[in-house]
């Protein structure tokens, strides 16, 4: 983090309200599968010494908290692997002409997928994670303080709030520590159909950056749905991308996002943009 810039604002849970979670020390990492190191090495992915060390950390970390906490339904790790670290890792190519330094933030970050593997294996990045719940975001505190991660930090909130959040106005008429406009890149995994996602994720990307989207085969389904809401946020679709896991659908930001959007926190997902209301019979 640079000299001048605020710390991340993050909102801190009552310890004694948490089940207690296990130190990396204390748990066996699981060891990579054949199949996933074979369509890792597929997708051209070359792991620095220790990488996949602090992966297998992570899942650990992750399948042991599951079992307090609901934070993924994959409970055995030589799926985990593929479905959680392989599947976070294809975004690896979207994101690779991005700066030393850039920032970016994962939309509901949930288990901390896909952005503490991406954290782990491209550290000249930085990430934040945006998550709502608090014992969601007590894990994803844990897991990087557990795996050293100076990389990434973890933001409690909700997407529409972030959204919103210009940050404070100075004397001279700058404003400092805003959230909204401020990231290179956004990613998001599971959150929504993508109208949705698009309003929650659109609006924190600088004009000029980019939203890589984890989607399933309905993407293009969920693009043409969109199309109306990605115009009225300032973004067009740069691309489709399919991988081992699925598809990737990645957004360019055209423009800067009209005020309005995000929409108050509910209202994105219950009335999505653009997409016709159903008529009350």
């Amino acid at each position: 983090m640079h000299a001048n810039e605020p710390e991340p604002r993050t909102t801190a849970s009552p310890a004694s309200a948490r089940a207690p979670l296990s130190k990396a020390a204390d748990l066996t990492p699981p060891v990579p599968t054949p199949d996933f190191l074979e369509s890792a090495t597929s997708l051209g992915i070359e792991f620095e010494p220790g990488e996949l060390d602090r992966l297998g950390t992570f899942l650990a970390l992750l399948l042991d908290a599951n079992t307090r906490t609901n934070l993924t339904a994959i409970k055995d790790p030589a799926d985990a692997w593929t479905r959680h670290v392989l599947d976070a890792l294809t975004l690896l190519p979207m994101l690779a002409d991005l700066p030393e330094g850039a920032r970016v933030i994962d939309i509901g970050s949930g288990g901390g997928l896909p952005a503490i593997p991406l954290a782990i294996v491209s550290p000249h990045l930085r990430f934040t994670l945006l998550e709502a719940t608090g014992k969601k975001c007590d894990f994803l505190r844990h897991a990087i303080a557990e795996l050293g991660l100076p990389n990434a930090d973890v933001l409690q909130s909700r997407a529409e709030t972030a959204g919103q959040d210009r940050g404070t106005r100075q004397p001279d008429g700058s404003r400092t520590g805003a959230i909204r406009e401020v990231f290179d890149a956004a990613t998001a995994r599971a959150v929504g159909p993508l109208a949705v996602v698009a309003e929650l994720t659109i609006p924190l990307v600088k004009v000029g950056g980019l939203v890589v989207l984890v989607k399933g085969q309905r993407a293009d389904e969920e693009l043409a749905a969109a199309k109306q809401a990605l115009h009225m946020l300032g973004a067009t679709h740069a691309g489709t991308i399919d991988t081992p896991t699925g598809r990737v659908v990645v957004l360019e930001k055209l423009r800067t996002t009209p005020r309005t959007y995000p929409r108050r926190d509910g209202e994105p997902k219950r009335t999505p943009l653009g997409v016709p209301k159903t008529p009350t019979p």
